[in-house]
């Protein structure tokens, strides 16, 4: 049962990984600045090492998602549950191209198979406070944070814009003494002239703009790896030190994105609302310092509610932008999120006991 644990822990690091890196880095293909492809392969370094520095600074996290929402000790059987059932959705939804919430998904599966696991030890005042409170309250916030920014950023390049369109007065062409003079003719060289190659160069805005993303997910990988090894260490092989099961849930997060990772990516690239690399950066800066907060605090933040009403957020006011049937989906997948992982843990945990 050991061997099972572990690899469905794995398995579910995967599928994380899949659903999840492309979320921090969307943005960067959304306004134009690389292509999916790159955007991935940055979110899946930055992840990385997220998870890594999780190891250190993440152990109100682990306590949470291990001994917080179900405090009975916990069997193998009970934690192969919690995994199938996480596992299964995050895996479904990532195949229909669908950004759903790891946590969402992982605590539907605590809930589902630690109602037949030992119900009396679930401690619904701890979900209530430390899950579902922040995970509500951190979409709006976010929308309000990011579309905040996003109007003084508009406001900014407006008087800039006003600035340079402002007529200049043309330089006189008449001499103190009288005539107007005639402006002289550039002279003509008989030799080829040769163009420079055009080279692209970045701007501080597009520095900004990679450095926020991969800021969100190091902050993703932070807040999301704990909770995976938390459910993984119920049942550690032979030799499998936490530190050791850290490492090989990294690994697998990257394997996960950078095979799997395009088909979310695209649909939040290019589904939700078309971006400018300022609310990019915003939407990233954002989502970056919530859920890094919510990492050191112990608040299980998702990450994909937060960029997405980050993303939302860009838009301000003017909700004509936002594209209302891709957001519905994204709703109605949030939505069946806790209910479809709880059924499947709960059937796994009948069969596994």
């Amino acid at each position: 049962m050991d061997i099972l644990v572990l690899f469905l822990v794995l398995a579910l690091a995967a599928a994380n990984g899949a659903n999840d890196v492309p979320k921090g880095v969307a943005t960067l293909a959304g306004a134009g600045e690389a292509k999916i492809k790159t955007a991935i392969a940055w979110g899946t370094v930055t992840t990385a090492v997220g998870c890594l520095v999780s190891l250190h600074f993440a152990n109100k996290m682990t306590a949470l998602f291990s001994k917080g929402i179900v405090s009975a000790s916990p069997t193998n059987s009970f934690a192969a549950a919690v995994l199938l059932g996480t596992a299964a959705w995050v895996a479904l939804a990532t195949w229909r191209g669908l950004p759903v919430s790891t946590t969402h998904a992982l605590t539907g599966a605590l809930l589902g198979a630690g109602a037949l696991f030992a119900s009396s030890a679930v401690q619904w005042n701890v979900l209530l406070v430390k899950v579902v409170q922040p995970l509500l309250l951190s979409v709006l916030i976010a929308w309000c944070i990011s579309a905040a920014l996003s109007a003084a950023g508009r406001a900014v390049a407006r008087r800039r814009q006003t600035r340079i369109t402002q007529p200049q007065p043309e330089p006189s062409l008449v001499p103190a003494g009288g005539t107007e003079l005639a402006p002289e003719a550039p002279p003509v060289s008989s030799a080829p002239v040769q163009q420079d190659a055009p080279t692209r160069r970045l701007s501080p805005v597009s520095v900004a703009h990679w450095a926020t993303s991969g800021l969100t997910s190091f902050a993703r990988g932070m807040n999301d790896a704990p909770k995976i090894v938390a459910i993984g260490s119920f049942a550690l092989i032979s030799g499998m030190t936490t530190t050791r099961l850290l490492l090989a849930v990294t690994v697998a997060m990257a394997v996960g994105g950078l095979l799997v990772g395009r088909r979310v990516a695209e649909r939040m690239a290019n589904d939700v609302i078309k971006m400018t690399h300022v609310e990019g950066f915003t939407a990233n800066l954002t989502t970056a310092a919530l859920v890094g907060i919510g990492a050191f605090q112990g608040l299980p933040m998702s990450t994909t509610q937060v960029s997405i009403g980050a993303i939302s957020g860009t838009a301000g006011t003017d909700l004509s932008r936002i594209k209302r049937k891709t957001v519905r989906d994204f709703a109605i997948a949030w939505l069946v999120t806790p209910p479809f992982s709880a059924g499947a843990a709960a059937v796994s945990y009948l069969i596994l006991r």
